[in-house]
């Protein structure tokens, strides 16, 4: 048994003195791409206290053996599904080469999953807003303290997440590796260096699918103003062309997104933005779309999931088809690109419904805009879902696989579960050969329209004379 499991076991020893350099160690192991926010706040956070965490982003850089043997508390990033799979990973690897360091997870995906976390993989799990949270463990460790911490649950107790609004400090980013080494905006052929930042935690909104639900339930907290454009400014001076505001919402607080856009724009009128909002905040405030392109913006994602009326309605997602087809053209009118996320495979899926997105997406000539993994995305439901809280849930949930993170479903209809490995694998093999998007849509309908026993129609494409590839980042978007 590790000194970290006996601590849990009983009185909790005093772990001794954490200030010293890289005795807490922070890991991030995939953040979409972009320089982890999720390594800076923390950073920041604990630096501030007095203690000299050291930061490693396994995306980009390699976590050696060295750094893990001299950590005592190892805290791993996992905001996201895919996060979390390479984040056990990683706890696997520092149990066996250092079993005494004390091993968390912080993160929507963490409190989540909680109960197999702590089970199989660490000591503590942070949930909600993370900085304090950790800080006050590390300091309860320091003292050999076994009470409970706020937002912190261990083997020993669970705790709620916490929403304490905090004192956010300036995200601390100098000893994070160079933003040139994350995504970049491909626009017009050229390649830009694109930093990242948030402007508000939580969202205001609670679509039964989305992980932020059970966190925040419908509260967000804006992050102050000053703050993010100060972020912005360092990492404009560090190379940045182009920001992503990531903002699980990034209308939430329209007039907090459109003062800090107007003053980033004012000081640096050369830097581009992208943003992520509902297709029902677009068409709500249509009216400031032309000035956030007159700002800077050249694109926004939007969680368009689905063009089927039945699985927008049993995933509450508050916009229709016709919906969505303002929204495109809201923004086109104002010269921004839409880039859709979708969510095609869910248990209220039909094979027409799959067809049916497809044919939208040629008609309303989205190819381009959308990375083709996007075809494949299956319905996640971890524990603590919203859709749990459904009573027809029941109708066709199966057993959790926790180490999957997901509990498991089947399709009425065996020919999408079959047609979604295919799809998934025909744009897995696109990227992998940098395949043009055209290409490996072609390959996804014909796969389609086969499963259906359909022959393959024509392509459809609106006439709009010179092929012109919108403004998207370089990384393709994995949930």
């Amino acid at each position: 048994m590790s000194t970290a499991t006996q601590q849990n076991a009983g009185a909790r020893a005093p772990i001794g003195d954490l200030t010293a350099p890289g005795a807490i160690l922070l890991v991030s192991c995939y953040e979409l791409g972009h320089q982890p926010l999720n390594l800076a706040f923390p950073l920041a956070y604990l630096t501030q206290a007095g203690y000299s965490p050291v930061a490693v982003d396994t995306a980009v850089e390699p976590l050696d053996d060295a750094a893990i043997a001299a950590a005592r508390v190892v805290a791993i990033s996992v905001p996201m599904h895919t996060a979390l799979r390479l984040g056990t990973q990683v706890a696997r690897r520092v149990r066996q080469i250092n079993p005494d360091a004390v091993i968390g997870f912080y993160g929507l995906y963490a409190w989540l999953n909680a109960d197999y976390l702590l089970r199989e993989h660490g000591d503590f799990v942070i949930g909600g807003e993370y900085e304090r949270p950790l800080l006050d463990f590390v300091r309860a460790l320091a003292a050999g303290s076994d009470e409970p911490v706020e937002g912190v649950s261990t083997r020993d107790y669970r705790v709620p997440p916490s929403l304490a609004r905090i004192d956010f400090p300036m995200p601390e980013r100098a000893s994070l590796p160079s933003m040139k080494r994350y995504a970049h905006l491909m626009i017009d052929g050229t390649a830009i260096p694109a930093g990242y930042t948030e402007t508000t935690r939580g969202c205001h909104h609670t679509c039964l699918h989305c992980p932020v639900v059970p966190i925040y339930r419908g509260r967000f907290f804006a992050i102050p103003r000053e703050v993010v454009l100060e972020d912005i400014r360092r990492q404009v001076r560090q190379g940045a062309g182009h920001i992503t505001f990531g903002d699980p919402d990034f209308l939430n607080g329209p007039t907090h997104a459109l003062r800090i856009c107007r003053a980033m724009h004012a000081e640096f009128p050369h830097v581009t933005f992208d943003m992520t909002t509902r297709i029902e905040h677009i068409l709500k405030h249509r009216d400031l779309i032309p000035e956030f392109a007159q700002l800077g913006c050249v694109f926004v994602v939007s969680a368009v999931e689905s063009v089927s009326e039945t699985v927008l309605d049993r995933i509450d997602k508050g916009h229709t088809k016709a919906d969505v087809i303002e929204a495109l053209r809201i923004l086109e009118s104002a010269g921004i690109a839409m880039r859709p996320s979708l969510l095609p495979f869910t248990p209220w899926t039909t094979m027409e419904d799959y067809l049916e997105l497809l044919r939208f997406v040629e008609e309303y000539d989205l190819i381009d805009n959308i990375d083709p993994v996007h075809f494949s995305i299956r319905l996640l439901v971890p524990p603590g879902s919203a859709l749990l809280d459904r009573p027809e849930t029941k109708e066709w949930l199966g057993p959790l696989d926790e180490a999957a993170f997901t509990y498991t479903w089947r399709s009425p209809d065996p020919r999408l579960d079959a047609l979604q490995q295919e799809v998934a694998r025909i744009a897995e093999a696109g990227e992998a050969a940098g395949q043009d998007y055209e290409e490996t849509f072609a390959q996804i309908k014909a796969a389609a329209y086969t499963a259906a026993g359909l022959e393959v129609p024509p392509p459809v494409r609106r006439d709009t004379g010179v092929r012109r590839r919108p403004p998207r980042l370089s990384e393709s978007w994995f949930c």
